[in-house]
């Protein structure tokens, strides 16, 4: 059997998901995995070509390539009451066509900002130079992601939380929908469902051994953060609302895929729960 690409980000919260399986923490039940460490936004192009049997994704991306890849429903990222932030310097104030440092044309935050800005001009660069971009003034303000949310340069402060962004548009009481995982159509159905099942185990044991991981991801220098930091970032992104999507973020996905076709992002309307692997026919499957 040829290994599975599992195609991930060198982020903390995906690497604590993925590398439980990695360590030999879970029952791969014959499968073998060949780990790909990518950052997002490269990640969402190499989907848009197919190239990856599962890979992260950001999920404002999704609806264009739904035709070829099914969503999981493990291994997600969702914002409640906090995620990406936009920044620009102290003293300064924003004219309505600023230019904005973005880390990725197919990211979820910048598919946000575009619908919440339409007239700022977004320059699109790897997340790690944002920071920088905004504090040298190549661009006037920047959306930071991933554990840079957590500690910026103090020069810098928030001009506007995409958590706002998110209630603004789609209302209160929907957690904000970041990223998740996409499995190609082209494998066997009964292949993909395994391959669920044992994502599912491995953010389940990360969870339930959550210590012992951060230790070990930090001694083995896997992750940029350590510490208190860590922990704070993975309890944010990568908790047990991670494991399986709940009915309620199905419908946050189903409210960030409205406003998407209602902005003329995608040609027609999706639901979340059509794209995902038909769960049902594992009953018939070992009935």
């Amino acid at each position: 059997m040829n290994p599975i690409q599992l195609a991930h980000s060198p982020d903390a919260d995906d690497i604590f998901m993925y590398f439980a399986i990695k360590f030999g923490w879970v029952d791969t039940k014959g499968y073998t995995f060949e780990n790909i460490g990518l950052d997002i936004e490269t990640l969402n192009v190499e989907a848009l070509k197919g190239t990856y049997d599962v890979s992260a994704i950001s999920f404002g991306m999704y609806p264009l390539i739904k035709d070829e890849y099914a969503l999981l429903r493990t291994a997600v990222s969702f914002g409640e009451g906090y995620g990406p932030k936009l920044i620009r310097r102290k003293e300064t104030k924003l004219k309505r066509n600023f230019k904005v440092a973005l880390s990725g044309k197919y990211t979820t935050n910048a598919m946000l900002f575009r619908i919440y800005y339409p007239d700022a001009r977004p320059v699109y660069m790897d997340f790690l130079e944002i920071e920088e971009a905004v504090v040298s003034g190549k661009v006037d303000a920047g959306v930071l992601i991933h554990e840079s949310i957590l500690d910026f340069d103090a020069s810098l402060e928030v001009e506007k939380e995409v958590w706002d962004i998110w209630v603004e548009l789609a209302g209160e009481g929907l957690p904000l929908p970041l990223g998740g995982m996409a499995i190609r159509r082209s494998l066997p159905l009964n292949r993909a469902i395994d391959i669920e099942n044992i994502l599912i185990e491995g953010v389940k044991v990360a969870n339930e051994r959550k210590e012992a991981l951060c230790a070990k991801l930090e001694a083995e220098h896997l992750v940029r953060i350590s510490d208190e930091m860590l922990q704070k970032y993975l309890d944010m992104y990568a908790s047990d609302d991670s494991v399986q999507l709940s009915d309620l973020q199905i419908k946050a996905l189903d409210r960030l895929y409205e406003l998407g076709f209602q902005h003329g992002l995608w040609e027609t309307p999706i639901k979340t729960e059509a794209y995902l692997i038909p769960k049902e026919y594992e009953a018939l499957r070992y009935s």
